[in-house]
């Protein structure tokens, strides 16, 4: 069989974005360039029109190129081991992939392979994420975690002790990587369902939701996070940018969240509410 290449030259704060609606499109595999983007998929799958479709949508607000070049079949696994580097997140976390030899110098070793899921780490947002959660005590808690791609936050939440784990997405592959992930780590408390936060059991309660979405995502389900929040609990969020962020944060406080942290990366920003019925 052979592949199509579409070489997409994008700013990088587009290459999740790109990643996620080229997925939907069929698109099985994806590696980051220093221009921005390539993505495979099989030459009887791909439609052009389509990725015109997928490209004027962003039109208005970045320039994108692309080029479209056929390919005889090859060893796709090795060309995404080339690419695919471990990352370190505060010298405390290491997320690799399992060709990766483990480093015992790092707390936490977290195995991802990511397919086509996406939240590997080398995103602002997930590595945020991670960074804010190792200030999260989590031993013993009940963690949920929302849109959980990888399962890497998940994962990361279990090592640290968590007593159970909520994760779900709405796309089938990515929870179907989510469960190969955890079980990579040794993860069993980790549940993942396919759905949406509506589909989540209304009468429970966590101790820390995790959330890296998008700006409109956030506004409209953070109503709905705190309701499933314990007093005292945590939210994180993450999966919007700077100007972004005051709008978030004024939608914790007008659900009675009070803000406690602010991480800053590439214009990018995640942060930290607790749920406090004493306040500060």
């Amino acid at each position: 069989m052979n592949y199509t290449e579409l070489q997409l030259t994008l700013p990088a704060d587009y290459t999740d974005i790109f990643m996620a609606e080229l997925g939907a499109l069929g698109f099985e595999s994806f590696v980051e360039t220093d221009e921005g983007l390539s993505a495979y998929i099989s030459e009887s799958d791909f439609d052009e029109t389509a990725v015109q479709s997928v490209i004027d949508k962003y039109a208005d607000q970045t320039a994108i190129a692309y080029q479209i070049n056929s390919l005889e079949k090859k060893n796709w696994n090795e060309e995404w081991e080339r690419n695919y580097q471990p990352i370190e997140v505060q010298d405390r976390i290491r997320v690799r992939a399992s060709f990766h030899e483990p480093d015992a110098g790092f707390q936490y070793d977290i195995v991802i392979n990511p397919k086509m899921s996406f939240g590997t780490g080398h995103h602002e947002t997930t590595a945020m994420m991670l960074e804010h959660q190792l200030s999260v005590d989590a031993a013993g808690k009940t963690v949920l975690d929302v849109g959980s791609g990888t399962g890497i936050l998940a994962i990361l939440a279990a090592l640290q002790g968590a007593e159970r784990v909520v994760a779900f997405d709405i796309e089938e592959w990515a929870i179907e990587n989510a469960r190969e992930n955890a079980e990579l780590n040794g993860c069993s408390q980790i549940e993942v369902f396919q759905g949406t936060i509506h589909e989540v059991n209304p009468t429970e309660r966590f101790d820390i939701v995790l959330a890296n979405i998008n700006r409109n995502v956030l506004l409209d389900d953070i109503p709905v996070y705190v309701r499933l929040m314990k007093p005292d609990s945590t939210l994180l969020v993450s999966g919007f940018y700077e100007q972004d962020a005051l709008d978030i944060e004024e939608k914790g406080l007008a659900e009675g969240l009070i803000k406690t942290g602010q991480l800053s990366r590439n214009k990018w920003v995640s942060l930290r509410f607790i749920k406090s019925t004493r306040g500060l």
